[in-house]
């Protein structure tokens, strides 16, 4: 074979190696990106109103995201595995929430080491170095704990549905519950009962809480199948409205349960806006640009009073 030819022969194999695979640093803008968006679950209104947001993120920027994530928050082995694969198949970049803060951490580290940016929503690692996007779940808790004491009129036994020990949500929520009850001596808190995150269960412990402490006067449920388990129990026992209760998101069930009176008041994230946010931070650091270490997506609470205002009704349909 002539010398000439050769050369341009392994010239060619070279180019064409060289472009082979994802390219190692930022990617430049107008690239085509594969985003992995993996959620504690997959069902439930907040998580879908994540999704939409997400979708509305890609579609803005000329992305593609990919929705993948276990069917239960308690399923950590599953999420860890969903993230292997993404790892394995070399996305561009990872928008998670973390079923467990601990576990997770490891994973996250792993796909940062192969130059995966990760950005976290709603629930965060025990890596500080990790952006997360979420809810000031400490504050919005003392937001339902001030809330739910008004309710009762600042005196009586109340009960607290937290929803995965170990999930840091969970744990923000429960420790600013209980930090804002400090406040008010004349309040106290009978019964924490964890809901794990499934409707049953929450109905479970709530109809535990009311058997074991018949003169309870209110209940705070931090998350959406939580509210909804208690919701029912007190419905079943004719409480509604004598057991005051306050919850967390903002699911359709939930909204109904505001309007017959049997939940209260309801503090509302902004799912959609996690999603977005995420995936807007995910290009950015795929692209080389500074990412915020926290962004504070915000709280409102929700009444039957305000229901119907512009601002919420434009929350509640994922668009505040």
């Amino acid at each position: 074979m002539p010398k000439l030819r050769l050369a341009c022969l392994l010239l060619a194999v070279v180019t064409l190696g060289g472009c082979a695979g994802r390219p190692s640093g930022p990617a430049a803008p107008g690239t085509k990106l594969t985003i992995a968006v993996v959620p504690k679950a997959v069902a439930f209104d907040f998580w879908l109103s994540v999704k939409a947001g997400a979708e509305k993120a890609a579609k803005d920027n000329g992305a593609t995201i990919v929705w993948r994530g276990p069917s239960d928050e308690r399923d950590v082995a599953g999420q860890i595995a969903t993230l292997e694969d993404f790892i394995n198949s070399k996305v561009d970049a990872i928008v998670m929430a973390a079923c467990d803060s601990k576990a997770l951490t490891p994973i996250v580290r792993k796909a940062r080491a192969a130059k995966i940016p990760v950005i976290t929503i709603d629930s965060g690692v025990d890596d500080k170095t990790v952006p997360i996007i979420a809810t000031d779940n400490i504050k919005g808790a003392r937001i339902a704990g001030d809330t739910l004491v008004k309710l009762i009129g600042g005196k009586g036994k109340v009960g607290l549905i937290p929803f995965v020990a170990g999930a840091a949500t969970s744990t923000m929520r429960e420790n600013g519950f209980k930090e804002e009850l400090r406040k008010y001596p004349a309040v106290k808190l009978a019964s924490v009962l964890y809901s794990e995150s499934d409707a049953a269960k929450g109905m479970s412990v709530t109809e535990n809480m009311l058997t074991s402490i018949p003169d309870l006067a209110g209940i705070f449920a931090a998350n959406e199948p939580g509210a909804i388990g208690a919701a029912r129990a007190i419905e079943q026992r004719k409480l509604a409205g004598k057991v005051k209760l306050v919850a967390f998101d903002a699911a359709q069930s939930e909204i109904e349960a505001l309007k017959r009176g049997t939940i209260q008041a309801l503090v509302v994230q902004n799912p959609f806006k996690m999603g977005y946010e995420g995936v807007q931070a995910a290009v950015k650091a795929i692209r080389g640009e500074k990412v915020p270490l926290y962004t504070d997506t915000g709280v409102a609470v929700v009444t039957k009073e305000n229901l119907d205002t512009p601002e919420i009704k434009a929350l509640l349909s994922g668009k505040g």
